[in-house]
């Protein structure tokens, strides 16, 4: 029996799949929990951390933790939530994506999350390979910025999400698994 996790892009609702049978757990603010979590949020900063945000309603209740990078925004959009800093830029450093990988090899066994969601872009890769392979559910809801093609993200990630959600119609049928239900700005 699995329950669900639900929020909405553009007034339409999005569902959520894996968050199986949890309890919700309380941690203290900024503090990283001891066991297992609901959700964990694995976004680059930027309009990435931004458009995860704005999803905030689809794991509302539940125990989160977000992996992101230590910028301004995420520091403003994140206060008082619990964050694990990951290393970056990920796009032009091979060695900065080998320490994320590292991160990903501590943190997830640790954190054990039912639920991996992404908005972007490449620090997901070791998290959502990982966590697939620990038995988490994997969502990536794609950039509202890709209307044409898929990032280079999804493509490194797609033979282990579970879903796939569009902010294009267009889109949609170019990428496997994906669901176009609007985007994250309001404009259907």
């Amino acid at each position: 029996m699995a329950a669900v996790a639900r929020g909405t892009i553009s007034g339409a609702p999005i569902v959520v799949y894996g968050l199986a049978m949890l309890r919700r757990r309380s941690a203290k603010q900024g503090s990283l929990p001891a066991g297992p979590v609901d959700v964990l949020l694995v976004c680059s900063t930027g309009g990435h951390l931004l458009q995860l945000t704005m999803l905030r309603a689809a794991w509302e209740g539940r125990t989160a933790v977000w992996v992101t990078f230590d910028k301004s925004d995420s520091r403003s959009l994140l206060d008082g939530e619990t964050v694990v800093t990951a290393y970056g830029p990920t796009n032009r450093s091979a060695m900065n994506a080998l320490r994320n990988l590292g991160l990903a090899l501590r943190l997830l066994p640790r954190l054990r999350p039912a639920l991996v969601i992404s908005t972007g872009a490449g620090v997901v890769v070791p998290f959502a390979w990982l966590g697939r392979l620990l038995g988490a559910r994997i969502v990536y809801v794609e950039s509202l910025t890709r209307s044409e093609e898929p990032s280079l993200s999804l493509r490194l990630i797609a033979p282990v999400v579970h879903r796939v959600y569009v902010q294009w119609p267009e889109l949609a049928p170019a990428v496997r698994r994906a669901r176009y239900v609007g985007n994250v700005v309001g404009s259907p």
